[in-house]
């Protein structure tokens, strides 16, 4: 076995022993309470027929052929940038191929060496990923915590950026956004929001809600998650745009999305003010688990506080919240484990996913199997 294969067996052999072994698994049948398609958007008749009429409009060829900036940029591409830009009330839009590459190329390329990030202790991984490319100094604070990050505001050196999420996505809670406006402006710091998984539940997201987008340097909004597709669009200033189209190599050495996929983002975003039902059931179905899981669990604290479509249930080590997802599948309902790396040592739990389309009944039959497991 060479030096290679021999690491590559110890690393597996390591995460199989802490239980934390990854595997690939195809679709199940089963509830879905998993996903991030919190408005059904995914499974949607009606934007699967707009997308196809979209399409059917247009001639272009399958593949985009190249990156943006040789031959795989369009016309179509920088209208529904515009159309973006003005639907989330920002100045421009600059669309990536994903999520991670968005992230990944607005830290990599901004912040420079002598430079500061802040970021939440709870960010995303790809923002810490494109934050370890910037050489820039590095620093988290304590989630949500306005003290500690002042804390770290008050040495930093150089340019700074403090970056947060809107709605974490392994806790489901909002940071308090409006007090954080208010600190980095005090300090002359550039605040970053990723938006992934408030766009959906709070309209084009937390930051237009609160109406700040003017006062937020940089947003990021991906379309994998309540838009039902793939994709994601950094938010800002017309300087940030020029800047990331010849900085950003996740942009600029990558091959640009095909027309389907800008079609799926154009018509998601056009649903959404038509959505209003949908968005208001999710909310009622959000309440309805929160109150159900109060009344009947003995320990509430279990139950990590979020106002959002992501409900965590804390069972504090990797086995028993692999046990728990386990049980709950073979009931029929599809909860996943978060587990340790993902999640800190101690905090691993069940992540819940609600949805639109999750009906009274699944949601009931699903906190009494919780209820179950966790006061067994």
């Amino acid at each position: 076995m060479s030096s290679a294969e021999n690491f590559i067996k110890q690393r597996l052999d390591d995460r199989h022993k802490a239980g934390s072994y990854r595997s690939l698994k195809p679709e199940n049948g089963l509830l879905d309470f998993c996903s991030n398609d919190y408005l059904g958007f995914a499974r949607s008749p009606i934007l699967k027929t707009n997308i196809a009429g979209e399409l059917a409009t247009h001639k272009d060829i399958n593949g985009a052929t190249g990156s943006r900036l040789i031959s795989g940029n369009l016309a179509y591409t920088e209208q529904l940038e515009r159309d973006i830009a003005t639907q989330f009330k920002a100045n421009a839009a600059l669309l990536f191929n994903s999520g991670y590459d968005a992230n990944v190329g607005l830290l990599s390329s901004l912040p420079q060496r002598g430079d500061t990030i802040i970021a939440d202790e709870l960010i995303h991984a790809s923002i810490i990923d494109g934050s370890r490319l910037s050489h820039a100094n590095r620093y988290t604070f304590k989630h949500n915590d306005l003290e500690a990050l002042e804390a770290k505001l008050r040495n930093a050196k150089g340019t700074c950026y403090v970056v947060v999420e809107s709605i974490y996505s392994m806790d489901g809670d909002t940071p308090p956004l409006a007090q954080m406006v208010d600190l980095t402006e005090r300090y002359g710091a550039n605040l970053i929001v990723d938006e992934a998984h408030a766009t959906g539940l709070y309209d084009t997201g937390v930051v237009t809600q609160l109406n700040i987008e003017q006062r937020v340097f940089g947003r990021i909004v991906t379309f994998g998650k309540a838009f039902g597709g793939h994709g994601a669009v950094v938010l800002g200033s017309n300087g940030l745009r020029e800047y990331l189209i010849n900085f950003a190599r996740s942009l600029i050495y990558t091959t640009a999305a095909p027309l389907h996929q800008l079609a799926a983002i154009k018509k998601a975003c056009e649903l959404l003010p038509q959505s209003e039902n949908e968005i208001n059931k999710l909310r009622k179905n959000i309440l309805l688990f929160k109150q159900l899981f109060s009344a009947l669990d003995k320990q509430s604290s279990r139950l990590i506080g979020s106002d959002s479509a992501i409900q965590c249930v804390l069972l504090h080590n990797n086995k028993r919240a692999r046990q728990a997802s386990a049980y709950l599948q073979a009931e029929g309902f599809d909860v996943r484990a978060i587990l340790s790396p993902t999640v800190a040592e101690g905090s691993e739990r069940i992540r819940i996913c609600l949805h639109a389309f999750n009906t009274v009944d699944e949601i009931t039959g699903l906190v009494k199997h919780i209820n179950i497991l966790i006061n067994a």
